[in-house]
């Protein structure tokens, strides 16, 4: 049902059908929408318009169903991550900025899944899942760390909490995504224009981030 191919890294990461790619993309939009267990397996079917057989055959479960697409939005992230923090071309202060470029890309453009993981996620009563979602955040939470610690050994960096350091970035990028009304009230924004929103919050968020790093980082402040 599944096929690999290299693509990063000269690591494998999972190649999906046309029609896989067209449930994982309705199963999401309508667990964003509705929740995971507001959403049955019938409601993605018929959006998606395949039959319930289909999902089945694909994926199943709908535990299953969301697993893939954990997988799907998370694992070439763990890859670039990888690549990232492997690069010597690049100093610790370059991959940082790249990180929090790749990271406020990826979160903004990936809102549904983003609003699931937060949202949702902890009200799925499935181990198996949990366990999934902890190894993903962990690996690439630890890709994260690696550069700090660079940036440390290198004394670029000075001693920090990582793991808050980069929980501060990750919920700062998520709270902005999630809060558009609010945002949009401070920002003087049209809140039914997501275009105008995103375009004006992108390169602030960017730029906020990549200071308040530097501030928090830098062995010299």
């Amino acid at each position: 049902m599944f096929n690999f191919a290299p693509e990063i890294n000269g690591k494998c990461i999972m190649e999906w059908s046309e029609k896989q790619l067209q449930i994982l993309n309705v199963a999401e939009e309508l667990f964003a929408s509705k929740g995971f267990e507001g959403t049955s397996v019938r409601d993605i079917a018929q959006k998606a318009e395949v039959n319930v057989a289909m999902i089945s055959y694909y994926f199943g479960s709908k535990e299953k169903l969301l697993q893939s697409l954990i997988l799907n939005r998370t694992e070439q992230t763990g890859l670039i991550l990888e690549g990232l923090s492997h690069d010597v071309k690049l100093s610790p202060w370059e991959k940082i900025d790249k990180v929090i470029d790749y990271y406020v890309d990826k979160i903004l453009n990936e809102r549904n899944f983003h609003a699931i993981m937060n949202r949702q996620i902890s009200l799925v009563q499935d181990k198996k899942l949990t366990e999934i979602l902890i190894n993903v955040k962990k690996r690439n939470s630890s890709m994260i760390s690696e550069i700090i610690h660079e940036g440390q050994r290198k004394k670029i960096f000075r001693h920090v909490n990582v793991a808050l350091t980069i929980g501060t970035v990750m919920g700062t990028i998520s709270q902005v995504s999630m809060s558009k009304p609010f945002y949009c009230s401070l920002l003087k924004l049209d809140a039914g224009d997501d275009i105008s929103y995103y375009k004006k919050i992108r390169p602030q968020l960017k730029s906020h981030l990549k200071s308040l790093l530097r501030a928090h980082l830098s062995i010299n402040n």
